[in-house]
């Protein structure tokens, strides 16, 4: 299954965000019909899947894929994988889309759409044709059932939405629950998502489009529940499991006793990662450490693990990274920032503003930026300290830029920061590793790299719901003065032991090998993960023991199973 080869559409829809909507939109609706897989050739040679999808028996496991937003490429092509698949292994499968009803979703940003024009018009016909018809004629071509929102949710409904989305005070919003689906705050996130910012502005567009998603969140709920009384259904996966529509049709689902399972690309190339339940920024938080801690250990999977995280500096070896080539050089780095690695240095790691705000519980402090503010003035007070700031590079190389950019939101308690506070600004080029090894200890809030930093011995504090928390590898605040007690004790005497060195690297050796799981097929050709393509020939290569990671998934969505890959096994099979 070849697509066409292309360069990053989001940068290319960018490019175009100036141009004439119309021209625009015809462009997007060229681009994804050549990029939704081409399912028609693969089928045709697998007897096998025909005759399955044939077989209506009632007591087939019924599965809804909920995808909803077809202009998400990486979804479509992951999901009409697993329908494929589920289809072979015996299940009924069922497909959710939007077909426009929505007033707005998450594949709408102001990166794409003129601010005060989207709050009066909302995405455009031709934005919502191009995102619904390529994903609905390739469901279609599967043979699988594939449901609409204006089929599930008629006029009057429709209107009620509107009604109540146009009625609830502004304030209200963000707490609004209507039986249990938290329909408030999912249009509050698609909201921030929207503008890129860890909270609205106070003004006429952003309470428009916050009401557009309150609106989006109301008819994804009716839709969903719909779907559900008319067909019932025992399992329902879907990407993302946040934001307008994932996150309420999530709520739904588990309101209703349907099991959900929710999936996202990898950092590495050609895995996704599933959890249970939930979204997988939420259940890592919680998932039982004897899931890892009585995995074999040997020093091959050791050096296997230091070799992959060596290669995260540059992103070699990976989907998803934000500095391809970065300067790891000291010397580098102490010029451009000013910092003195002679004398002790604590680093200090951010994620963007928006992006913390949605995916991460707060722990110690009610938000990142409190945490941020409270450890500069910490700081200022320490001058025997250095603290070296590194603002995520994904402010301004992420799908979403942040508009609410993190030195902007520092300088308003901060004009000018301490002498011995220094920054490296998100576009640099300098090496974020390379810069923390060479600090006493690193501060982090929700970042996933607070896994690697340790996994090298670094010691790591953690202040928010970094998923490293709570694991016995890091120090973990629980509330500001504790953080503060924390902060007393800097510098460290040194390094992690060699005991808590060998958890850390347990752990991430679980995060990055067994918890995402590969995916043989996929083209890792590509840097963008929406841009990768599916290497089949027949659709029987998707069938059972054919590929341990799609049995690893598929077992898991019907059967409730561990997403874990056994990584540690197939490597010591290999040796073998």
């Amino acid at each position: 299954m070849k697509g066409v080869p292309a360069s990053s559409l989001v940068r290319r829809l960018r490019s175009r965000v100036a141009a004439n909507p119309y021209v625009r939109d015809r462009w997007l609706l060229r681009q994804l019909r050549a990029r939704q897989p081409s399912w028609d050739d693969v089928l045709a040679r697998s007897p096998s899947f025909q005759a399955a999808r044939a077989d209506r028996s009632p007591a087939k496991t019924k599965v809804l894929v909920a995808t909803v937003g077809g202009g998400y490429v990486a979804g479509t092509r992951v999901e009409s994988l697993v329908a494929v698949a589920l289809t072979l292994r015996g299940a009924d499968v069922h497909v959710l889309l939007c077909d426009g009803a929505m007033p707005a979703c998450y594949q709408c940003t102001s990166d794409f759409y003129d601010e005060k024009r989207f709050a009066v018009t909302g995405p455009t016909a031709g934005y919502c044709r191009a995102c619904f018809e390529p994903a609905h004629d390739m469901y279609s071509s599967l043979g699988v059932p594939v449901h609409r929102y204006r089929e599930l949710v008629g006029p009057a409904v429709a209107e009620e939405c509107r009604r109540l989305a146009a009625d609830v005070p502004a304030s209200e919003i963000p707490d609004l629950v209507l039986d249990g689906v938290h329909v408030g705050e999912h249009a509050q996130a698609g909201a921030l998502r929207f503008f890129g910012r860890a909270q609205l502005r106070d003004d006429a567009e952003s309470e428009i489009v916050l009401r557009r998603y309150l609106e989006a969140a109301l008819l994804t709920r009716a839709a969903t529940e719909r779907l559900v009384d008319d067909v019932g259904f025992d399992v329902a996966v879907f990407h993302h499991g946040i934001y307008v529509p994932q996150g309420v049709v999530g709520d739904v689902l588990r309101r209703r006793h349907v099991r959900v399972v929710n999936w996202d690309v990898a950092y590495r190339k050609s895995r996704v990662l599933l959890s249970h339940g939930d979204t997988y920024h939420h259940t890592l938080l919680s998932e039982p450490t004897e899931t890892w801690e009585t995995m074999r250990w040997s020093s091959e999977l050791d050096a296997e693990l230091m070799d992959y995280l060596r290669s995260r500096w540059s992103g070699a070896n990976d989907w998803v990274s934000f500095n391809r080539q970065p300067k790891a050089d000291l010397d580098a780095i102490q010029a451009e920032t000013g910092v003195d690695f002679s004398k002790p240095c604590i680093g200090m790691l951010t994620n963007v503003m928006w992006d913390a705000q949605l995916h991460y519980r707060a722990n110690a402090f009610p938000s990142m930026l409190h945490w941020a503010r409270t450890t500069i003035a910490y700081f200022a007070r320490r001058p025997d300290l250095q603290l070296l700031i590194r603002v995520h590079p994904a402010e301004i190389t992420g799908y979403v830029r942040s508009k609410q950019p993190f030195l902007e939101a520092i300088a308003e308690a901060f004009p000018t920061l301490p002498p011995n506070v220094h920054v490296i600004p998100p576009e640099s080029k300098l090496s974020t590793y390379a810069a923390m090894q060479a600090c006493n200890a690193v501060l982090i809030y929700g970042t996933k790299t607070g896994v690697e930093l340790s996994a090298m011995g670094i010691p790591v504090v953690v202040a928010g719901e970094a998923w490293v928390r709570n694991k016995g590898i890091t120090l973990d605040a629980e509330s500001e003065d504790a953080y503060l007690a924390i902060l007393d004790r800097l510098p460290l005497a040194g390094r992690l032991p060699d005991d808590v060195v060998e958890r850390a690297r347990r752990y991430a050796y679980h995060f990055f090998f067994r918890r995402m799981i590969p995916l043989d097929f996929a083209d890792d050709t590509f840097v963008a993960a929406h841009e990768f393509r599916w290497q089949l020939e027949t659709a029987e290569q998707l069938r059972p023991g054919s590929s341990l990671g799609l049995d690893v998934i598929c077992d898991g969505i019907l059967t409730g199973s561990p997403f874990v890959y056994p990584a540690e096994e197939v490597a010591l099979a290999v040796r073998r």
